[in-house]
């Protein structure tokens, strides 16, 4: 489960409530039905509107990479197994990573090893690597968009619901009881619609955003793995190159990882 989406939607609705509460407002003013009728449904028809049929039909998958966060490929041993790779094309060719690429279960990946394996160009290699993710964007920014469409929406349906509610309002003007109330539900409208739209919708998009360039720039590693294993660069030359991906801290925790794994495995040899 990816924690933080749930930690802030649940931070979001402590904050509403909890302001209210200072605030001297009743939670309860909260539950107003046409409110969440303009808001929830009419964003749902907005969007519906908005989108065909094939980007609508994703929704309920990118629902479920924003709550479960995804087994990601670790880019420290990302890097170690091209450098392994590299030291063992070096001693015995390209086609001894053919057993390798049976215990790759990325399809990315194994498609790029398979075309360096069968001695495919690297400049064709490349081209057909970067197209697959230019499309896999393409998928992202379009189930981003989503989101970011529906927090467009969600606001500007909140001042309708609010003219909604004041139109009430002003049929019961010989009555300020009546009127006081009107006007406070006209409100909840406008509430709800900046709250989803800039708590849940908006932020949404940008996490989805957020997971779609991780994942480009796992792949766009992966692609300098496999061209410098194809043009024979030496072990040393691509974990620099691979490395230059990552941040000085990431690269710090990188060299770390390896010197404890360097450890061990020395204290292994040594108790033998």
């Amino acid at each position: 489960m990816d924690k933080t989406s749930v930690i802030g939607i649940i931070l979001g609705f402590i904050a509403i409530g909890v302001g209210m509460v200072l605030k001297g407002v009743p939670i309860v003013t909260l539950l107003n039905p046409a409110a969440f009728l303009i808001i929830i449904v009419g964003t749902a028809a907005s969007v519906l509107i908005a989108f065909p049929t094939r980007i609508i039909k994703n929704i309920p998958a990118l629902f479920k990479i924003l709550f479960i966060e995804k087994n990601e490929i670790n880019v420290y041993e990302l890097i170690d197994r091209f450098t392994l790779w590299a030291e063992q094309t070096r001693r015995e060719g390209l086609l001894s990573l053919e057993g390798s690429m049976e215990e790759i279960d990325d399809p990315f990946l194994n498609s790029g090893l398979q075309m360096a394996v069968d001695g495919q160009n690297p400049d064709f290699i490349r081209d057909v690597l970067m197209e697959k993710i230019a499309a896999m964007e393409n998928r992202h920014a379009e189930g981003a968009q989503v989101f970011s469409q529906a927090g467009t929406y969600a606001p500007t349906l909140g001042v309708l619901g609010a003219v909604v509610g004041l139109v009430a309002a002003l049929g019961n003007m010989e009555n300020m009881d009546l009127l006081g109330a009107a006007i406070s539900a006209a409100f909840i409208a406008t509430l709800l619609g900046i709250f989803t739209g800039y708590v849940l919708w908006h932020p949404f998009a940008n996490k989805l955003r957020q997971k779609s360039k991780q994942e480009v720039k796992i792949k766009e590693i992966m692609v300098e793995g496999i061209l410098s294993i194809t043009t024979g660069e030496s072990p040393a030359v691509i974990k620099d190159k691979l490395s230059s991906y990552l941040s000085s801290k990431e690269i710090a925790n990188m060299e770390q990882q390896s010197s404890v794994e360097q450890e061990g495995e020395y204290v292994a040899e040594e108790t033998k």
